[in-house]
């Protein structure tokens, strides 16, 4: 990973424009090739970005970077505080919470419970970003993507968001449909999820168990 500390400004050309005056920023530049540009506030959110797979191009006083849709995000450097250089290694991933994990499994192995003719094709299925939870498929033949929370908030709307752009882009899978699928929903992420067209389950953990009624409650 390479972190780059400059003050600098910040244009995007693509679908939208935008603009980042000129100020001190952080720049990550990740090993997937990804991108982001963010300030010393919004937590882990950035004030820019570029997802892979994109190129970087480095000229004097600029950088640009550009995607396979011809998007740009154009980097002006006026001055260069900090660049340094990390080698992380290979990320051992996230270790769920124990309900989770347990979720995650129950729900593999009746996959059916999410709909007539569903089937499984793996857990934990490996993006460039972390592994999604479940990757299935419906009745129709079409792929879904689970992310499986014990609580479902906004951000693992976000999450989801994340893993559906990148599976979207390979062309065995895509088109990808998503399914957040939580003990609890929050109803801000359920509006999220929504707007987003991502459907919405709410797992009932002793049913998958076996303990009561079977049926999970799809909103």
């Amino acid at each position: 990973m390479r972190l780059v500390i400059a003050r600098c400004s910040v244009d995007y050309a693509g679908r939208l424009t935008a603009h980042l005056p000129s100020a001190p920023r952080l720049i990550l530049v990740k090993a997937d090739g990804s991108v982001s540009i963010h300030a010393d506030d919004r937590a882990y959110k950035p004030l820019n970005w570029m997802s892979p797979p994109c190129t970087l191009k480095e000229d004097d006083g600029a950088w640009t970077v550009v995607n396979k849709a011809g998007e740009k995000l154009i980097i002006t450097m006026e001055e260069v505080l900090h660049d340094s250089s990390h080698e992380l290694g290979v990320d051992p991933g996230l270790i769920k919470d124990g309900v989770e994990a347990h979720l995650q499994e129950l729900l593999a192995d009746r996959i059916e419970t999410l709909g007539q003719g569903y089937t499984l094709i793996r857990r934990e299925y490996p993006t460039a970003i972390g592994p999604v939870d479940i990757l299935c498929r419906d009745s129709d033949g079409g792929t879904v993507a689970v992310e499986i929370k014990r609580r479902g908030e906004i951000d693992g709307v976000e999450q989801l968001t994340r893993y559906l752009d990148l599976l979207n882009r390979d062309p065995h899978l895509a088109p990808v449909k998503g399914v957040f699928a939580a003990q609890e929903i929050k109803p801000q992420a359920r509006v999220l999820a929504t707007d987003r067209g991502i459907g919405c389950v709410v797992l009932d953990y002793d049913a998958l168990r076996g303990i009561e009624d079977d049926k999970l409650r799809l909103f």
